[in-house]
């Protein structure tokens, strides 16, 4: 069976994991995530970045940041994972759904304006398959409302808008690296601080709600609880693991984007014919090669794909369940008006294996979703 995703080790993470072992420092921030977090803040440009033990806990930590209240309203797209909604709701915040474009199946950000309201607290783009949305535009409205923009970059890591990487472009950005990332430690995440006024606040929130890095730098005499926060530090064996993975993020990108180029230039001609269409990438767009999809013309269609191919040892997945049709997503959010867009696509789409080792087998999984395709 060729997986789905496969995760890819660079063969210094156990070393390094045991690196920190010998140095007796194996909770958070030690000198791996420190070095993480150089790395972070050099590669994307961001003044702050700190390692979370998940993207979904980047998430949490930027509403607490963005101080949400209940019912105040977050406008994200609802074709997402849960946790970019679930992070505000779970402080009582309403998760307003706008629209996807069809291009890219990134937030409309020509929709996004009428969904302000004077509770509106923020706007969460995300760059879905590492591809930007249209940040300018989105940061112009926010801009013009006086609202949060937090980036969820859960996918993105790599990927820039018109030379600016993704994360470090909106007041708080987050990223992920899941075992299905392009960079991973397993599970894992980073919040990225870029408005400055907001760096103190962020490492008390990190350090469950205590003054503790204040007092290690002897600007207080002792620390004690200030703030809401929880514990969103992950152990010092996963930044010793993402460490080795972030030595090695220029190749695993290069890697990945000939894999990308290699499917999207075998269906080519499958697209000519209305049989797919291949994923879009906007000129102002360097992406990571996070995935790669294809659009089938309708959810029977994807179904009996993802059967054949299942028959030959091809593991391919479709996505999310759009968010405003989940039980949770009916309780507690709201939609602007109907979704077409995003009730039509997520019903289409199928995302192929992608992962750094499937090059040997690339010619004859392609050869096989092309066969299976042609036969629906």
């Amino acid at each position: 069976m060729i997986p789905f995703n496969k995760p890819y080790l660079t063969g210094n993470e156990l070393e390094y994991i045991n690196q920190a072992h010998t140095q007796g420092h194996l909770s958070g921030d030690g000198n791996f995530t420190k070095k993480c977090h150089h790395w972070l803040e050099k590669q994307l440009g961001s003044p702050k970045a700190l390692l979370t033990h998940s993207c979904t806990g980047a998430l949490e930590m930027a509403a607490i940041l963005a101080d949400i209240q209940p019912g105040d309203e977050v406008i994200m797209p609802s074709y997402t994972f849960v946790s970019t909604a679930n992070a505000f709701a779970i402080r009582g915040g309403v998760p307003v759904f706008v629209d996807i474009r069809p291009d890219t199946l990134n937030i409309d950000e020509m929709k996004i304006e009428a969904a302000i309201t004077d509770k509106t607290k923020a706007i969460v783009p995300v760059h879905y398959a590492g591809v930007s949305c249209e940040m300018d535009t989105i940061m112009e409205i926010a801009d013009k409302y006086g609202l949060l923009v937090i980036e969820d970059a859960a996918q993105a890591i790599g990927s820039t808008y018109k030379d600016k990487p993704l994360g470090s472009i909106g007041h708080l950005g987050t990223l992920s690296f899941h075992e299905t990332k392009n960079i991973i430690s397993g599970e894992g995440g980073a919040l990225l601080i870029n408005d400055i006024a907001m760096c103190d606040r962020a490492e008390i929130i990190r350090e469950k709600g205590t003054n503790r890095k204040q007092f290690f730098q002897g600007k207080t005499d002792k620390y004690t609880w200030v703030d809401f926060g929880s514990s969103y530090l992950p152990s010092e064996i996963v930044a010793a693991f993402l460490w080795a993975q972030m030595e090695s993020a220029d190749t695993i990108t290069k890697r990945r984007i000939d894999i990308w180029n290699s499917y999207h230039a075998a269906f080519e001609d499958l697209e000519g014919k209305g049989k797919v269409r291949r994923p879009i990438i906007p000129e102002y767009c360097d992406h990571n090669a996070h995935m790669y999809y294809l659009l089938l013309p309708n959810l029977k269609t994807r179904s009996k794909l993802i059967t054949s191919l299942e028959s030959n040892n091809i593991h391919a997945v479709f996505h999310y369940i759009p968010l405003h049709s989940s039980p949770m997503g009916k309780k507690l959010s709201r939609s602007l008006c109907d979704l077409p867009i995003t009730d039509n696509l997520s019903e289409r789409i199928i995302r192929l294996p992608l992962w750094l080792g499937l090059e040997k087998e690339l010619p004859s999984v392609i050869n096989k979703i092309s066969d299976a395709i042609i036969q629906l």
